[in-house]
């Protein structure tokens, strides 16, 4: 897996460099406005089985599929219902996934085994540029070592991935920092698989009907060990990225705080100094809530730079579950590993 991974910018002679590498079955990692994906053709199933090998990553983890132009769905899919179209109006380009059922042409290596695939259109012209000149639609998880903090800059792609892949397109840094929501769109009612920075609210509002969450982001899952992954009851079939897996983890250990905002303050300045006397370094995560979108841009580069540093500990505060909040402490919980200390 020993390659020579190029740099790429976002000059038109660039793109088309890029594009023939994902036409020649390559790995090109490109910047979108949740994190930098990891793409390869997604109607090449050897190409789309390398982005597995380069990550790392779990072969029932599905992936997601970005499109450039919304007629590619109907590479995708046979069923584009009214809400669909909806969504797409009010949401695309941008950070909104759903899962729709899938033509007999997908791989099913891209869609982990199942019946479903996940597609959405980012809100980046140098991606969308990619993916047009490409001639196919891509796949796209984050491109990170699988369990790692998902990349927001072309730096943290290069940290986990030079040499395991073709190619970095180096664009902006992530303005949204987490990765799209995630909504089902195969049952009566839509529900939410992973959420982000579109709501259920701000979806439930165009499709004017009730929106559902899926019962595992809302609950503590029985996690087993299974070694350098902690994941979820292993018969457990995710439809989503996100939903099974230990995600996100930085090297150091972390903990969530939760509680009252001043009891929380002591404890956490408590335990700090504890930690200190035993030469450990610790670096504390404080967000607010009344701006939620500025922790969900921030998160995971802070869980980036604390690995860099050497960081033997991470407190964090833990912020509402309501609105992006709940997106951000999704991200939180998985990092952590659900190891939370509730301060009465």
């Amino acid at each position: 897996m020993n390659r020579d991974t190029r740099i790429f910018g976002t000059t038109e002679e660039e793109i088309q460099q890029a594009a023939q590498l994902i036409r020649d079955g390559g790995l090109v990692a490109f910047p979108t406005e949740t994190v930098y994906g990891l793409g390869a053709d997604a109607m090449n199933a050897e190409a789309v089985s390398k982005v597995y090998e380069a990550k790392g990553r779990p072969s029932d983890n599905p992936m997601i599929v970005h499109i450039a132009e919304r007629n590619q769905m109907n590479m995708l899919t046979n069923e584009i219902t009214e809400d669909m179209k909806l969504l797409m109006d009010a949401f695309w380009p941008g950070p909104l996934t759903m899962v729709v059922q899938a033509k007999e042409q997908v791989p099913r290596v891209v869609t982990g085994g199942l019946d479903t695939v996940a597609v959405r259109m980012p809100d980046s012209k140098p991606t969308l540029e990619l993916i047009k000149v490409s001639g196919c639609p891509l796949v796209g998880p984050s491109a990170n070592l699988s369990g790692h903090p998902s990349p927001t800059s072309h730096l943290h792609v290069d940290d986990d991935l030079h040499g395991r892949i073709d190619a970095i397109i180096q664009g902006d840094n992530c303005r949204v920092g987490i990765e799209s929501t995630v909504v089902d769109m195969t049952e009566q009612f839509p529900i939410v698989l992973r959420p982000g920075i579109i709501t259920n609210d701000q979806i439930a509002d165009v499709l004017n009907k009730p929106v559902e969450f899926d019962p595992a982001i809302l609950k503590k899952p029985e996690i087993i060990d299974s070694g350098s992954l902690l994941e979820t009851n292993s018969d457990y079939v995710p439809k989503s990225p996100g939903m099974k897996y230990k995600h996100y983890a930085p090297k150091a250990e972390m903990i969530i705080f939760m509680g009252d905002a001043e009891k929380v303050r002591l404890a956490m300045a408590e335990e700090k100094m504890e930690r200190m006397s035993y030469g450990q370094r610790v670096e504390v995560l404080v967000y607010d809530n009344n701006d939620p979108s500025k922790a969900a841009r921030e998160f995971f580069a802070q869980l980036r730079e604390f690995d860099k540093t050497g960081v033997d500990v991470i407190f964090a505060t833990a912020l509402d579950e309501k609105g992006v909040g709940l997106a951000v402490m999704n991200r939180m919980f998985k990092s952590a590993g659900y190891n939370i200390r509730e301060i009465k």
